[in-house]
């Protein structure tokens, strides 16, 4: 669907991408996540054709963004981190205004109107102008133009910027809804939001994509292991002995390269909560142990601290 060859973009003398290669297949949903000025939405610009690239080559549905930038545009939906929208337009005259500028067929504007309102559910504010809009309100317009004319590609640029969290989960669920019937690249700085909603992950530093995979992927390449998180009871202990009792059984586990004591989960005689890092998923064997040794398994779960793993790769580069 979307192929990109040794990418450069310049502004001037300043390099903003390249060398940027990738390849996207139709109906993902796929996640460009750096920190700000990392070239994410230089990147999102070129394949929404805003921008033409300094050199290298873009495909979008098999067309060229250089040599053929107007077919392009007809396969994109594009909402910019700003979306553009006419305050003084109601939310029904603005989409169907969008509609007509992407050559939405004159019988057709009214019926991918009521159809796009009730993707976004932006029905029952149709009659509102969008000048009143919350800034809830006027994301989901934002992507409601975006896919108004049917698009193979919807760009994202930080959709849920400014959303609260319930907004935030609403937009989430919205994104997803996407996957199949479209392609989708949304680009974000927040991890978690990216790894929620996406099927792939590119991690863009300086231009470049400097890691992709799947977030599973990420976690276990950077973190070289898992950490896993358990409580257990110990009848008969304190919260001391139990702490010691749980330390011994889990670092006797082949594959377990340390246990560190952690602030009980819960409160109870007998009750310890222990960090187990191990170079494997060593889930089964430790409960196994734990139980053998008496001690019962409250509590067991792996720990994916997102954020960390990011910061690691971006300050480690990329893993081997």
């Amino acid at each position: 669907m979307i192929e990109i060859e040794e990418l450069y973009k310049y502004y001037g003398g300043r390099r903003a991408v390249g060398p940027l290669s990738a390849r996207i297949e139709k109906g993902e949903i796929v996640g460009l996540l750096g920190l700000n000025g990392a070239g994410k939405t230089t990147t999102l610009r070129v394949l929404a054709c805003d921008l033409l690239p300094t050199s290298g080559t873009v495909r979008v549905g098999g067309y060229d963004v250089v040599e053929r930038p107007h077919e392009v545009r007809g396969k994109v939906g594009y909402l910019p981190d700003r979306p553009p929208l006419y305050d003084d337009m109601t939310v029904e005259e603005y989409l169907a205004y969008a509609a007509r500028l992407k050559r939405v067929g004159k019988n057709d504007v009214a019926r991918r109107v009521a159809e796009v309102e009730e993707m976004t559910e932006l029905g029952k504010v149709k009659n509102q102008l969008v000048g009143t809009l919350s800034h809830g309100y006027r994301q989901r317009l934002g992507i409601a133009q975006a896919i108004v004319h049917r698009p193979e590609l919807v760009v994202l640029d930080e959709p849920i910027g400014g959303l609260d969290p319930l907004q935030i989960v609403e937009m989430r669920g919205l994104v997803r809804g996407l996957r199949g019937e479209h392609t989708v690249i949304v680009s974000s700085h927040i991890l978690h939001e990216i790894s929620e909603t996406c099927d792939r992950i590119f991690v863009i530093q300086n231009g470049e994509i400097l890691w992709s995979g799947r977030e599973a992927d990420l976690s276990s390449q950077v973190e070289q292991g898992m950490r896993i998180r358990v409580t257990v009871r110990v009848a008969g202990s304190d919260g001391a002995g139990a702490l010691a009792r749980a330390t011994a059984l889990a670092g006797a586990v082949p594959g377990v390269s340390s246990v560190e004591p952690r602030d009980a989960a819960e409160s109870g005689e007998g009750i310890a909560s222990i960090e187990v890092l191990a170079a494997s998923d060593v889930r089964d064997a430790l409960c196994r142990a734990l139980v053998a040794g008496d001690a019962g398994v409250l509590e067991v779960s792996r720990l994916r601290d997102l954020e960390t793993t990011f910061r690691a790769l971006l300050e480690e580069g990329a893993p081997s």
